[in-house]
């Protein structure tokens, strides 16, 4: 392909540098839920069912910055001349963080992501009647 010319180097460095702004939130989502998470678990009393909240309140956590670092990776791969390489690379990211994501919504919810109701004993249905996650 021939080289850009004209503002498209500039339009290429302030795409990498959204997707870079958006991969950094992601993070910062993940490290901000689990320290949140964290906080408001020592500062109650354990017991099973706190446990299994905290567990939830991580897991949400993960799972959101999880779905931004996914849109970090396609905004960052836009931004580079598309090849071959390029969108393996982007399809193995997408594809692991799929994985993880719906292993964490089995995980939280007892039911995969395409499934309607959760299962009876799953931490939703055990946590019903507590409003507060």
């Amino acid at each position: 392909m021939p080289k850009p010319i004209g503002f498209e180097p500039s339009i290429d460095h302030f795409i990498r540098i959204i997707g870079s702004g958006i991969e950094i939130f992601g993070v910062l989502v993940i490290v901000i839920g689990i320290v949140w998470s964290t906080y408001r678990q020592l500062r109650q009393p354990i017991s099973e069912q706190d446990a299994a909240v905290y567990k939830i309140r991580i897991g949400r956590s993960l799972l959101l910055g999880l779905e931004v670092l996914v849109a970090a990776d396609i905004v960052k791969t836009i931004a580079h001349e598309l090849s071959v390489m390029s969108l393996g690379l982007l399809a193995g990211l997408v594809l692991v963080r799929t994985f993880l994501s719906w292993t964490l919504v089995l995980e939280i919810e007892g039911r995969w992501p395409w499934q309607r109701e959760p299962s009876p004993m799953s931490s939703r249905a055990r946590s019903e009647g507590n409003s507060e996650h």
